[in-house]
């Protein structure tokens, strides 16, 4: 979340003011992800623990939430959001998808 991969594109492509959660939010969301959701665990304490941080993004003016990392879907879906959750893993692979269905990556179908 620190670094820049979405948060200066975002910015210089489109102009978007990105937030990020604050420190403490941040601490958070990484102990759940290493702690339980690579371990394939998703606690109900911990989806309300998401929630919140939703929740205090929302307040600072967030108009949607990025899921930057492959596990989070496992935790959140849509219908703990009232704003739209961007998925990347879901978005990645949909323009992988996408790209070679195209014939972009030169593959050829038999």
């Amino acid at each position: 979340m620190e670094q820049d991969f979405y948060k200066g594109r975002l910015q210089h492509r489109f102009g978007l003011d990105v937030l990020t959660p604050d420190a403490d939010d941040r601490a958070t969301v990484h102990r759940i992800i290493y702690d339980e959701l690579v371990q394939g665990r998703a606690e109900p304490v911990s989806r309300e623990a998401y929630r919140m941080v939703i929740t205090r993004l929302i307040s600072q003016g967030a108009e949607a939430i990025i899921l930057g990392c492959t596990e989070i879907m496992l935790l959140v879906k849509q219908a703990d959001s009232p704003v739209p959750l961007f998925d990347t893993t879901g978005i990645h692979a949909e323009a992988a998808v996408d790209r070679a269905l195209s014939g972009a990556l030169g593959l050829k179908s038999s």
